[in-house]
């Protein structure tokens, strides 16, 4: 069950949980609206920082927590499982907000964090406000999905992580190979090296190299499942249908999910539902272009609490 915070000013929060202590990034006027952001991979809560002064001026109170593996989110037990699974990681999202009192709320969320946000939509939908997802669309969970021959290639460094020699990668060289991803994923623009150091910090994270790889591997049948998501995986199964307000934002240029991947995926949702291309973006749009996510998702928090 999740305890009550620590803190109470803005700043640094931590928030326990069941398996976690996970550390929340509080933030903007103590009585606005209350909106998630989950931060992807491999990055954190600084992916946010271009976003927070209009999502504050707008009266959005924000809650940016580490995500599990990240920065200072830490398991409580140290026989826990390190599950990277997609569907633990929405459950962290509603067990965070308890923790906070949030008793409703939206959700922003960028890659995994954007499936988190999708997961914590299915299974709360009276708790959750509004959902916007970049650069991932829902229903591209599962180990059976069809893939075009592109991204099949785009997701090179899933199947690297697959095999030992990635295995050893991600244990012994992340920093390298996560400044490879930036740079790749980033086309025709680049993040300077200050900007991902001060991202990079939080994957010393003694739990990082673990949680991303069950995170990749089991997202393909390629390692055991976390039997605390079970019963979680049965209902998203069972009725996969999102009935929050949802606003998809997809780089136009993204070499990691391509932007067809969140195509026609309106069959999925009931409610209002909005998808928009940002041209020549890539993978990190709300760093990239920050008001080019803003108008849009402003505009869609307003009209959807």
């Amino acid at each position: 069950m999740a305890v009550q915070a620590r803190d109470e000013e803005n700043g640094l929060r931590i928030v326990s949980t069941e398996q976690l202590d996970i550390a929340v990034e509080v933030s903007g006027p103590a009585d606005g609206s209350a909106v998630m952001l989950l931060h992807g991979w491999p990055d954190s809560p600084r992916t946010w920082d271009r976003t927070l002064p209009r999502l504050h001026a707008s009266g959005y109170r924000t809650f940016a927590p580490y995500l599990r593996g990240c920065g200072p989110t830490r398991f409580r037990d140290d026989a826990a499982m390190r599950s990277g699974q997609l569907a633990a990681l929405g459950r962290d999202v509603l067990e965070a907000a308890d923790a906070l009192g949030l008793a409703r709320f939206a959700v922003i969320g960028h890659d995994w964090g954007a499936r988190a946000a999708y997961i914590a939509a299915n299974l709360a939908p009276d708790r959750i406000t509004s959902c916007t997802a970049l650069s991932v669309g829902w229903g591209t969970n599962a180990p059976d999905q069809q893939l075009s021959f592109q991204q099949t290639q785009n997701y090179w460094y899933h199947w690297l992580m697959a095999l030992p020699r990635g295995e050893a990668v991600i244990r012994d060289d992340r920093m390298a190979f996560t400044r490879y991803i930036w740079n790749i994923w980033n086309p025709g623009w680049t993040i300077d090296d200050e900007e991902f150091a001060a991202t990079a910090a939080s994957f010393d994270n003694p739990d990082w190299a673990d949680v991303v790889l069950h995170s990749y591997r089991v997202r393909w049948g390629l390692a055991a499942e976390d039997p605390s998501c079970a019963d979680m995986e049965r209902k998203i199964a069972a009725s996969p249908t999102i009935r929050v307000p949802t606003l998809v934002l997809h780089g136009g240029s993204d070499p990691c999910n391509a932007p067809s991947t969140s195509e026609a995926k309106e069959g999925f949702f009931e409610g209002p539902y909005d998808r928009v291309v940002l041209p020549e973006l890539g993978h990190f749009p709300q760093r990239q272009a920050a008001e080019a996510v803003l108008a849009p998702t402003v505009a869609f928090l307003r009209e959807h609490g």
